[in-house]
Formats: C-alpha cells, structure tokens, sequence
C-alpha cells in the first residue's frame, strides 16, 4: 500500500486528504497546525508514494502560487468487507473513500468455522473481480484478540476460532478482523453519517445491544471491546425479563428477540418484528405498551451513553432501529428525563441502513489499517 513506511505525520494527512479531499493545503495547514514548508515536504512524501494527487477543482492562491486542491488516488485497487451474522454474510468491495462499488451476499447453511472461512474466500475471490485487492475487513459480533483468534461468537456458536489462519489469504493480504459494532463505528465516523464529528457515541439495537465510542477523533477501542458489556444494563425496573433472568436490560428491552418476545406473550399468537410496528403505528394497545416501553428504555440507554461520556452526539443503527422511528417522543422524553437542565443537548442521529453499512464498516476498518497502520 501506497502508505506503508510513512511517518506518523504524513499518515495523518493521508487520513485528512481521504477524509475531506479534495482539500486546499490553506485548509490542511490550519487543521493539522503546520507550516507551509512541512506541509509541502509532507504533501510531497505522499505525491511520490502514488497515494495523494491534485484534484479538479478552483486552485487555492492562499500560499503564494496557485496549487490545486488535493484529494487521494481511488484507483490504487479496492477494499474488501464483510460482515458476519449467524445465517449469512454481506461482502461489499469498496474504494478508498469506502464508496461500495458491487456487493454479495450468501446465506450460511453451515456455521461450523471451516465452512464459514470457505464461503468468506470464495466471496472475496468473486467480489475482487480481478481487481487488485489493498485489503480486507471482516466484521462479526463478538470478541476478536489481535492475532485474528474469534475468542467468542454467541451467533456463530465459536469459542476460540483461529479465523485468520483459516481463511489463508496469504501474508499479501492485509486482513482486519474486527468486533462488528467497532468497525460500524469507524464507517460512520470517517465515511458515514457522522463524518466530520470528532466525538460522538454509537448505539446498535437488534438481534443484539452494541455501543461504540469516538473521542478526540479517534474510536475508542479496549480489550473487553467485543464483550457485549452494554447487553445487559438496567434500564426499566418494571420491564419484562431477559433470557438471562435479567428485569428490564438492555437485552429484555431493545433487542428485536426481546421485544417480539413480550409482545407475542401479550398478544398471545407470534408477532415479527415489523409487524408489531404497524400495530403499534395502527393504534394496537397492547403493541403500543410495548413499543412505548421499549422508546422509554432507548431514551435512557441514550442518556447514559451521553452522561458519562459527555458526547453530544449518538448515533443510532443496527436492524432495530425503527423502534427509533415509531416511539420517537418517548425516546426523548426518557432522554430528558435522565439529564441534568445544565446539560448541552443531546442529537440523535438515526442510521437506517442495512447489513451493507456493517460491510462497509468491516472495509473501513481495513482502510484505516492500510491508512494509520497497524
């Protein structure tokens, strides 16, 4: 990659120019506190690494001679992502700028690991198409160490799978496998809906309860990252149970089994999840009550993020996220409820986007690699 063996400094630009190109150096300069002679050496590393051009565009005379802005090269090769679920696999290839070019998905009829990492190579070889092939980001709800080891995948049913070593992509190919709430969180902070935020918190609701963190323009990533530890925190001590036993946590309030499970012990018959929307959208009582319910829950889970990470932004996703949409007044109210009157607002951002945004996400991943390192 056009990167590697950069210093800390000219990687840093990299990220801007990719980030905001096409960019003036003018604007490069303010925002990274450099000179105008640092950020020539330093445009001028990235120039003849193949990685930075001068893009179309009006030429910024703030330096002197008139130079045109500066934006990344998109056709180096592409960006392989994946995201992993219990039944299937979203496989998208991306530019640099994570823009999905084509896009796969399979169905896993067998979960068992070696069938998985075959599926996965074969989509990889699909997708790529012939192009060349900068990277590849894998994506999966769990815990992942730093040698590519799954250490705990609940949907998979995998302890302690070597995915790495069994995907076999060759010491050529730079792999990322990444917790998939984390990887979702670097897509919308750098190419995505938060783009340009510098702190902001991300929520997923669905099948689980995932929360992603970005502080000082960086994801915030530790070694329990993948452990699950927003899936069960109090939120309703009048809500119903969890599967663990647990009265109104996140899991029992916010997760689509969760939720469609009270519903359909209320209304006595099996409810999907879309369904119990429309009822609930259609004046259903006893769908209202749990949809309502579950607002109220989001609105304090959203409020706890904020009020012990001090953000002033969340970010709300996964396949969940209508509950959003459908209990929106509730949702604020329990926000406002749990925060102090001095306390800044809170925006809440919804991200409707399906498995292709976690794919994308899993391709961010592999971008910031080949980007910052790593």
């Amino acid at each position: 990659m056009a990167t590697d063996g950069l210093i800390p400094s000219a990687r840093e630009l990299a990220r801007q120019i990719l980030i905001h190109g096409p960019v003036s150096r003018a604007e490069l300069g303010r925002t990274l506190g450099l000179s105008a002679a640092s950020l020539s050496r330093l445009t001028k590393t990235l120039a003849d690494a193949g990685f930075v051009v001068e893009a179309d565009g009006p030429p910024d005379r703030s330096l002197g001679r008139p130079v045109r802005p500066l934006d990344v090269r998109l056709d180096l090769g592409i960006v392989v992502g994946a995201k992993l679920t219990g039944d299937a696999v979203t496989v998208v290839a991306t530019d640099l700028r994570a823009h999905v070019l084509r896009q796969i998905e399979r169905d896993l009829d067998d979960r068992s690991p070696g069938a998985v990492a075959r599926v996965l190579r074969d989509v990889i070889e699909e997708i790529s198409a012939g192009d060349r092939v900068l990277a590849v980001g894998i994506g999966l709800g769990g815990l992942i160490d730093a040698g590519g080891v799954v250490r705990r995948a609940a949907f998979l049913d995998w302890t302690d799978v070597p995915l790495r070593d069994l995907l076999g992509l060759g010491d050529d190919t730079r792999l990322v496998i990444e917790n998939d709430v984390i990887a979702l969180t670097r897509g919308v902070h750098w190419f995505g809906v938060a783009r340009g935020l510098r702190d902001l918190a991300v929520v997923t609701i669905g099948m689980g309860v995932g929360y992603g963190l970005v502080l000082d323009d960086r994801v915030v990533v530790r070694p329990d990252s993948g452990v699950g530890l927003a899936g069960h925190l109090p939120l309703d001590p009048g809500g119903w149970k969890c599967e663990e036993g647990h009265v109104g946590c996140a899991s029992a309030m916010l997760t689509i089994p969760g939720i469609v499970g009270e519903a359909s012990h209320r209304l006595e018959r099996d409810v999907e999840y879309a369904e119990l929307l429309e009822l609930a959208a259609g004046g259903d009582p006893v769908a209202t009550a749990v949809v309502l319910a579950s607002g109220s829950a989001l609105g304090r889970m959203l409020a706890l993020v904020a009020n012990l990470t001090a953000v002033g932004d969340v970010v709300i996703a996964g396949d969940g996220v209508a509950l959003y949409a459908a209990a929106q007044d509730h949702v604020a109210g329990a926000l406002r409820a749990d925060r102090r009157p001095l306390a800044g607002p809170v925006r809440i951002i919804a991200d409707a986007a399906g498995f292709d945004e976690w794919a994308r996400g899993a391709a961010a991943s592999a971008i910031q690699s080949l980007v910052l390192g790593g």
